[in-house]
């Protein structure tokens, strides 16, 4: 295994910005820009070995660059991934007014997000990319001196292994996440409606109209958003749901069964299995965080023309991000995101890849 670095371009500011690829002894690899932190490309074998890339992004730093911006294709989001109702919360008797950057709602860190930062980036070990930002305080109107580090660690499992770490000088929010968008077929390859999804989660998060939970963690029983047993994406994404017409398909937070309040370093648990049979692989999502935001692409409309000039179309990729729920700092009920100056933030989640089916 071995992490080669290497220029990639210059942001519009002047920012040098670097590629590093991470291999392993199977062929695997995964390859991240300093920009964003984005995972620009991830290539691991289907049933008969073959290597395909099977996230969503583009060839060059241009294409992250583009005006309107593309919908954070494989980036880190913070300091909080997810939408925060009316743009505001209250913390410790303070109102924080925060950027309207989604009707008039906050979403994934405001205008410019951790997505749209360059990291420092040191490799700490042949397999791995350490990535850190400090985020200074009142930075798209958040409090406090906040320094991530997101570690990226490609493992001779075929595991992609992504570790958030955060430590504050003042009380905070904090909620780290990734926006792949995947494609196990391999990017561009078409619709993920087959693919088949199991979601280890017995209640989800109903929204409002902008996409706010309303407070209520409801089950899953009876209703379209039921993967306790496996389903094709595609399989009810078009029911006559309000939840599901509300965002145009899948677009919602679940409550994931495995999760306690763990201590730090507790071992991430089994989230979320989704398998493609054209391809024959498997993605396995482990994390130690309480949610997974399940996104099924539905606002792709063919404008962006990503690697290999291939057309991202309507639900052409999907979205598992790791997080706490959505506008948790305005529902108290909610578990807890704010991070004090006397605690880390310290959260893991895993991409593991395998493949199913006999060999072509």
């Amino acid at each position: 295994m071995n992490a080669k670095s290497r220029p990639f371009s210059a942001t519009r500011s002047g920012e040098a910005v670097e590629l590093y690829t991470l291999t392993n002894g199977k062929g695997a690899e995964a390859t991240i820009m300093t920009y964003g932190g984005i995972l620009v490309s991830l290539r691991v074998p289907d049933r008969a070995g073959k290597l395909d890339d099977v996230v969503l992004g583009f060839d060059t730093l241009d294409g992250y660059l583009s005006d309107p911006p593309p919908p954070y294709f494989g980036a880190l989001i913070g300091r909080y991934g997810n939408r925060i109702g009316k743009a505001r919360f209250t913390l410790n008797g303070t109102e924080y007014k925060l950027a309207q950057n989604n009707g008039e709602n906050h979403l994934h860190g405001g205008v410019r997000g951790f997505d749209k930062v360059v990291w420092k980036a040191r490799t700490p070990s042949p397999q791995s990319l350490e990535l850190t930002y400090l985020s200074k305080d009142g930075e798209e109107g958040y409090p406090g001196n906040l320094t991530s580090t997101v570690t990226y660690t490609l493992t001779e499992n075929n595991e992609l292994k992504l570790d958030y770490s955060s430590t504050t000088d003042k009380d905070t929010i904090v909620n780290l996440t990734n926006h792949s968008y995947f494609n196990l077929a391999g990017q561009g390859a078409g619709y993920i409606l087959g693919h088949t999804m199991t979601i280890y989660a017995d209640r989800f998060l109903p929204v409002d109209a902008g996409q706010i939970p309303t407070g209520e963690l409801k089950s899953v029983e009876g209703t379209p958003f039921d993967f306790r047993q496996p389903h094709m994406i595609g399989e009810r994404i078009d029911e006559a749901d309000e939840q599901l017409k509300g965002g145009g398909g899948y677009d919602h937070c679940y409550v994931l069964k495995s999760y306690v309040l763990k201590a730090a370093g507790a071992a991430p648990e089994l989230a979320v299995r989704v398998s493609d049979p054209k391809s024959g692989r498997v993605m396995e999502v482990l994390t130690t965080q309480p949610a997974v935001q399940f996104y099924t692409g539905n606002k792709l409309d063919g404008r962006f023309h990503g690697k290999g000039g291939k057309v991202y179309a309507r639900r052409y990729g999907f979205c598992l991000e790791t997080q706490h729920y959505p506008d948790s700092p305005n529902k108290p009920s909610f578990p807890s995101v704010v991070l004090k100056p006397s605690e880390r933030y310290q959260t893991t989640t895993i991409y593991r890849f395998s493949t199913y089916g006999v060999r072509r």
